[in-house]
C-alpha cells in the first residue's frame, strides 16, 4: 500500500548493527526509534515494558544482550552487548526461565504490515490506535502499520475503554479480554473500520455480541514468530502459505518468519530445529479444511488423562459455547487415578454436571472436565494469552 513514509525498510548486508533495548514509555519517542531501526537510519531495538520488576530486566539484558540501553534519561552502553542484524528483536514473554529474543527483519515486519492492511482495506492516511504494549508484536506491528499508512498512530500508554471508545480511530488491535470490557461497558465498538483481535482465542458468544453491536472483528493467528498475526478469520495473508505437519503442527512459510533466536539455540543463523525446508513449525496443533486454519491447542497442553490424550484448546473451544459461560480454559493437573484430570477454570455460571453433559454430547467422554473451578477472571501474560503456568497451578 503506498505512503509517502514507506521506508526503503530493506534488509541489512552483512554489517551489524547496534541492539538498543528500549525502556521507553509508549509515545512518540519509542515510535521514532522503531520507524528510524526499519528505515536502517538508526540501530535496531528491542522494546521492553519500562516497568519491569528488576529481576526481569536484569535477566532481560543478561540474556538479549543489547548494545545500548535507552531510557527517558538517556543512552547508557551496556556491557557485553552484543550487535544484531535484525531490525526489530522481540523479547518473548514465557513464564519460566530467561526470554528468548525473535530476530525480525524490516521486510519480514513490513511485509506483514503491507499485507494486513490489504487485507483488511484500511487506507492511506486512516489512523490505528495502539493501546497494547509496544514490547510485544501486536503492540509494535500497529506502529509499523501505521508507518505504511502514512500517519502518526494514536498511542495510548495503558488501556482505558472509554479512551478506547473516545480515540477517533479508524483502525485498533485488542485482545479478547479487552473487547469484553468494552462491551460490558456498552461502549461504541461500531466505531472503529476494523477490529483486529488475536492474542488468545476468542469466545463464540463474545465474537457473536461484538458483531451484532456493529463491530467488524477480524480474528487473528500468529506470533511473534511470524511478525504477528498472518492468518485472519482462518485464512493465510497473501504471500504466507500454511501446512499441517504429520503430527498435527501447523507450519508456516512466508517472507514475515523471524530470522533467528537471540541467543542462538543451536549456533545456526535459520533459527534451528524450529524449521523444517524454510517451514516454521509452530507449537500449536491445527487443521486445515477448504484452505481455512482451525487451531486446535498447543502441543504440549495436550492432557493424558487415563492414557487417552485430550487436547486443552480444542475442550475450552467447545466449552466456550455453552451459555453460561463467559470465558474459559483447560488445563490438566495431576491425578493419582488418571494421571492428569481435564481441568475447566471457568467464569460464568455453569456447573460441571452442566459442562459435562454439554462436553459429552460433542467431544469423546474421556475429553469431559472432571473438575470446574470459577473464577473471576482468567489470569492473563501481558500479551493477552492466558497464564498457563498460573491455571494449572491454582488451587
Amino acid at each position: 500500500m503506498p505512503s509517502s513514509r514507506e521506508h526503503k525498510a530493506h534488509e541489512h548486508g552483512p554489517d551489524d548493527r547496534e541492539l538498543h533495548a528500549l525502556l521507553l514509555p509508549p509515545g512518540p519517542a519509542l515510535f521514532a526509534a522503531i520507524e528510524r531501526a526499519l528505515s536502517g537510519d538508526g540501530p535496531a531495538v528491542l522494546p521492553l515494558a519500562p516497568g519491569l520488576p528488576r529481576p526481569a530486566l536484569s535477566a532481560a539484558l543478561a540474556s538479549l544482550r543489547p548494545t545500548h540501553v535507552v531510557t527517558p534519561e538517556g543512552v547508557r552502553r551496556e556491557p557485553g552487548g552484543a550487535p544484531t542484524r535484525a531490525a526489530v528483536i522481540i523479547a518473548t514473554s514465557g513464564s519460566t526461565g530467561a526470554p528468548k529474543g525473535v530476530e525480525l527483519t524490516a521486510r519480514a515486519l513490513t511485509s506483514s504490515a503491507r499485507a494486513s492492511l490489504e487485507r483488511v482495506g484500511a487506507a492511506p492516511g486512516e489512523r490505528w490506535l495502539c493501546c497494547l504494549p509496544p514490547s510485544h508484536i501486536s503492540g509494535a506491528q500497529v506502529l509499523v502499520r501505521s508507518l505504511l499508512s502514512g500517519t502518526e498512530p494514536i498511542i495510548h500508554p495503558r488501556f482505558s475503554p472509554e479512551d478506547v471508545a473516545a480515540s477517533g480511530a479508524e483502525h485498533v488491535s485488542l485482545v479478547p479480554t479487552q473487547l469484553r470490557r468494552l462491551l460490558d461497558l456498552g461502549l461504541d465498538v461500531s466505531a472503529f473500520r476494523t477490529i483486529l483481535l488475536g492474542g488468545a482465542a476468542a469466545p463464540p458468544g463474545l465474537l457473536d455480541e461484538a458483531r451484532a453491536r456493529g463491530a467488524r472483528v477480524v480474528t487473528t493467528y500468529g506470533m511473534s514468530e511470524t511478525s504477528g498475526g498472518c492468518v485472519y478469520d482462518g485464512v493465510a495473508l497473501d504471500n504466507v502459505d500454511l501446512k499441517i505437519r504429520a503430527d498435527g503442527r501447523v507450519m508456516i512459510t512466508g517472507p514475515v518468519l523471524f530470522s533467528g533466536y537471540r541467543p542462538r539455540r543451536d549456533g545456526s543463523s535459520s533459527g534451528g530445529a524450529e524449521f523444517e525446508g524454510g517451514w516454521f513449525v509452530t507449537s500449536d496443533l491445527g487443521s486445515i479444511e477448504d484452505g481455512r486454519l482451525t487451531v486446535l491447542g498447543r502441543a504440549d497442553d495436550v492432557i493424558n488423562t487415563g492414557g487417552q490424550k485430550v487436547v486443552a484448546g480444542a475442550v475450552a473451544r467447545i466449552l466456550a459455547g455453552h451459555p453460561g459461560v463467559r470465558d474459559v480454559a483447560v488445563v490438566g493437573r495431576p491425578d493419582p487415578e488418571w494421571g492428569e484430570v481435564v481441568v475447566a477454570v471457568v467464569v460464568g455460571t455453569a456447573t460441571l454436571e452442566d459442562l459435562r453433559a454439554y462436553a459429552k454430547e460433542r467431544l469423546p467422554a474421556y475429553a469431559a472436565p472432571r473438575m470446574v473451578q470459577k473464577v473471576q477472571q482468567i489470569p492473563l501474560l501481558p500479551n493477552g494469552k492466558p497464564d498457563m503456568v498460573a491455571l494449572r497451578n491454582q488451587k
